[in-house]
C-alpha cells in the first residue's frame, strides 16, 4: 500500500475515533435564550462543571461596562443581550459571548426612573432571529438579533388604556409559537398575545393588574398553558385562543407576586413574599376548562417558602428556593421543601437574599453581596461547596451557558469560566 494510502487510513481511524469520543462527552448547551433558562425553570442541563472554586474564585474571562437596570442576561448564536439604561434610554445591547465585545445598542424607550430603582426590569427573549424586549412603562420592542435592527415596537399598556405597574413592567415575553406572550394589567387586558412578526394584538385576556411575574408555558392538567400568576390571581390560558381556562384569587399586598409559576407533576406551584407563603393548585379538566384546588397551602409567618422575586427550582420533587420574613425584611433563609406536600425539608437559616439556578448536580448562587456561592443539590441538607466574592452585586439569577456563568449589576457585564 502507498504511503498516501496509509495515511487515508489513520486519518479515517482518528475521525472515527474522534466522533465516538465526542459521543461520550457532555454536550454543552450554548444557549440560554429566555429569562430562568431554555425551559424557563432556572435548570441548565449542562455538566462537567466545577466542583469548587480556586482562592481566587472562578476564572474571570471578561468584564465589561453596561448600563443601569434590572433586566437578565439571555445567550444564543454566540452574542449576549440585556437590556440596560444609558444615555436617558431603555436600550437593548449585545456582546459577543465569548469576548464582551459590545456589538450593538438599539434604544427602545426614553429613560424609566422609579422609586424601587432605575431602568428596564424585563429580560428580553432571543427566538431565532429576533429578540423581544419589554420597557418599564410597557413598550414592547422586536429587533434583529444580528444587527439591532428595530423591526416593530407597540406600548402595549398604553394601547390597552392602563399605566404602569407601581414599580414597572418586570415581565419577560413569553414567545409560543409565533405569538409573543406579556402581562399588561389593565382593565381591558391582563395578559396580551401578538404576532411576532407584526406586534398585531392577536388576544387578549383577563382584567386586572399585571403583577411582576413572568408567564410560563405549562404542561398542566394534561395540556399546554400559558400560566401567568398575575397581580391578584393565577390564570390558566389557551395559548392560541387566549381563552381563560381556570382563575384562582391570590391577592397580595401591592400585588408583589413576581416568581414564575412552577409546574409540579401537573399541578401549578406559585409562591409570594411579602409574607404570603405557596399554595399547590391541582386542576381538573371541567368541559373546556378546569376546576381549580388547593392540595396543599402554606400560607403567613409560619409558611414553609415565601419567596420574595426569586422562582423556585423544582428537582427531584423537592422546591428550592429564598424563603423571606416580613413585608420584604432582611432575614432570608434558603429552604427546600417537598413538593407534594409544602412540608420543609431542610433550611439554611439567615442565608441572605440573593437568587440560583440549578445544573450538574449544584445550586449556582448569585448573592446580592456580590458572591457566588456553590451549593450541593440535594434534599438531604446544606452542603456549602465554595463561596466567591466576584464583585458583582445583583437579584438577577446567574446565566449559563457553553460552561460560562453570567453576571451583571448596574455598572458592568461579567463572564466566569466554570468549566473543570
Amino acid at each position: 500500500m502507498s504511503r498516501s494510502g496509509r495515511l487515508l487510513i489513520v486519518l479515517a481511524l482518528l475521525a472515527e475515533t474522534t466522533l465516538f469520543q465526542a459521543t461520550l462527552l457532555p454536550a454543552a448547551e450554548t444557549a440560554w435564550p429566555q429569562f430562568l433558562g431554555p425551559q424557563r425553570n432556572g435548570i441548565s442541563t449542562e455538566t462537567g462543571l466545577v466542583d469548587t472554586f480556586p482562592t481566587a474564585g472562578p476564572k474571570q474571562l471578561w468584564r465589561v461596562d453596561g448600563g443601569v437596570g434590572m433586566a437578565g442576561l439571555v445567550v444564543d448564536g454566540g452574542r449576549l443581550l440585556t437590556m440596560i439604561q444609558t444615555d436617558g434610554r431603555q436600550q437593548v445591547a449585545a456582546f459577543d459571548a465569548e469576548s464582551g465585545k459590545p456589538l450593538w445598542r438599539t434604544p427602545i424607550a426614553p429613560a424609566f426612573n422609579n422609586s424601587m430603582g432605575a431602568g428596564p426590569r424585563a429580560t428580553p427573549t432571543i427566538a431565532g432571529e429576533r429578540v423581544f424586549a419589554f420597557s418599564g412603562e410597557g413598550v414592547l420592542a422586536a429587533l434583529n438579533s444580528a444587527d439591532g435592527k428595530l423591526l416593530w415596537s407597540e406600548n402595549l399598556v398604553e394601547q390597552h388604556g392602563g399605566e404602569p405597574a407601581e414599580y414597572g413592567m418586570a415581565c419577560s415575553p413569553l414567545v409560543v409559537g409565533e405569538l409573543v406572550v406579556v402581562t399588561v394589567g389593565t382593565f381591558e387586558a391582563t395578559v396580551v398575545a401578538v404576532e411576532a412578526a407584526t406586534g398585531k394584538v392577536v388576544w387578549k385576556a383577563g382584567s386586572g393588574a399585571a403583577g411582576y411575574s413572568s408567564p410560563a408555558l405549562l404542561e398542566v392538567g394534561g395540556r399546554k398553558q400559558v400560566v401567568v400568576f398575575a397581580g391578584s390571581a393565577v390564570l390558566g390560558i389557551d395559548p392560541t385562543t387566549g381563552a381563560v381556562l381556570w382563575r384562582h384569587s391570590y391577592v397580595t399586598d401591592f400585588n408583589c407576586n413576581t416568581a414564575t409559576p412552577v409546574a409540579v407533576n401537573g399541578s401549578v406551584y406559585v409562591s409570594a413574599g411579602e409574607n404570603h407563603g405557596g399554595v399547590l393548585l391541582g386542576l381538573k379538566p371541567n368541559g373546556d376548562k378546569f376546576d381549580v384546588s388547593e392540595l396543599w397551602k402554606s400560607q403567613g409567618p409560619q409558611s414553609t417558602l415565601r419567596a420574595e422575586w426569586q422562582t423556585p427550582v423544582l428537582l427531584d420533587g423537592k422546591l428550592y428556593g429564598f424563603d423571606n420574613l416580613g413585608g420584604a425584611g432582611p432575614i432570608t433563609h434558603l429552604t427546600c421543601i417537598d413538593a407534594a406536600t409544602g412540608e420543609r425539608v431542610w433550611q439554611q437559616l439567615r442565608f441572605g437574599k440573593g437568587n440560583m439556578i440549578a445544573a450538574d448536580g449544584k445550586f449556582w448562587i448569585s448573592s446580592v453581596n456580590g458572591e457566588l456561592i456553590l451549593v450541593r443539590a440535594a434534599s438531604t441538607g446544606y452542603e456549602e461547596l465554595a463561596r466567591a466574592d466576584i464583585g458583582i452585586s445583583t437579584r438577577q439569577a446567574p446565566t449559563l451557558a457553553g460552561g460560562r456563568l453570567y453576571f451583571r449589576d448596574d455598572a458592568h457585564i461579567l463572564c466566569l469560566d466554570v468549566r473543570k
